[in-house]
């Protein structure tokens, strides 16, 4: 059976993790200022964004997700004939209507295909599954690597599904924001479902002007909170990533991948403080760690040079 992945642009693996695994990638676009960037894992333009954007137009940036029809339509082009199994891993639903259009599209796409495979002379039924990761950018690269590192090795569709249904409950997010002031001004956005936005400017406020604190913030079943907090971004980022590779020495992990993204040039994460730390335990237990530039999506709702670290397994308070 060929079986296949597709995500939207807010999952956090490297470009070339893509490509080597063919994972189909849904573009969200994001509005800045009169600009309009496709986020679609392109590194030129992330590093665009990034070098010429994120600082002026970030903080009133409005991003535009797939909608239902747009969704189906990428699978009646070509995913419903390169596969006959998908499965399409979403970002949290309750910071973005993506999984509620994948769910929306499924019905039609799965009253559509036989004519599009008859047409293509494919054979055979397709199916797809759409799962809601109940997480955000690395946390949903977690499930996402797992899965491709299954396909990968011949699993059949219901060892992946059990996997993927064992390890969403149990996907533990760690992040470090290094500007709360800019969490605190990107603000609420009306008439819309809560953003991650809302509640990383709901954790500022609660700091109140005390914005030389840096919180560690923990994404797990859905909900975030403040797990932590120091009197400086390096503190709070050794304290996070030291965290994670306890984790990895004491056999925490059900996951076989530990995965990173940063807001900004990823080069400047070897240097910070833990990840060393990290780097070894993963290397000496076989984990993989995989390391990605944060999408431009996450980052406007986060904030420039924030670290975001994942893994499923065992929670464990900082």
């Amino acid at each position: 059976m060929r079986i296949g992945i597709v995500v939207d642009s807010t999952c956090d693996l490297p470009e070339s993790y893509f490509k080597q695994h063919r994972i189909r990638i849904m573009p969200i676009s994001i509005r800045l200022g009169d600009d309009l960037l496709v986020d679609e894992r392109n590194a030129a333009a992330a590093r665009h964004f990034y070098a010429e954007q994120i600082s002026s137009k970030g903080v009133s940036a409005e991003s535009i997700p797939f909608s239902a029809e747009q969704i189906q339509s990428v699978f009646l082009q070509r995913l419903v004939i390169d596969y006959d199994l998908v499965f399409c891993v979403t970002v949290s639903s309750k910071h973005s209507p993506i999984f509620e259009n994948a769910t929306k599209a499924a019905f039609g796409i799965l009253k559509r295909y036989r004519e599009v495979r008859a047409a293509a002379d494919v054979p055979g039924p397709f199916s797809m599954r759409v799962i809601d990761s109940k997480t955000l950018f690395a946390g949903t690269a977690v499930l996402v690597a797992e899965a491709a590192q299954m396909i990968e090795k011949g699993a059949n569709p219901n060892e992946i599904r059990l996997k993927i249904d064992e390890m969403v409950p149990n996907i533990c997010g760690y992040m470090v924001p290094a500007d709360l002031a800019y969490v605190r001004d990107r603000g609420f956005k009306k008439g819309v479902r809560k953003s991650w936005a809302d509640s990383m400017r709901g954790m500022a406020l609660t700091f109140g002007s005390a914005l030389s604190m840096h919180p560690v913030i923990k994404v797990h079943g859905g909900e975030e909170n403040p797990a932590t907090v120091n009197r400086s971004y390096e503190k709070s980022v050794r304290k996070m990533l030291e965290h994670v590779a306890e984790r990895i020495r004491a056999g925490d992990l059900i996951s076989s991948s530990v995965c990173l993204s940063y807001a900004g040039d990823t080069a400047r994460v070897q240097w910070m403080p833990g990840y060393t730390e990290l780097e070894a335990a993963a290397r000496e237990h076989g984990v993989a760690l995989h390391l990605a530039t944060m999408s431009a999506t996450g980052a406007v709702n986060v904030g420039p040079g924030c670290l975001f670290v994942a893994y499923a397994g065992k929670l464990i308070p900082l």
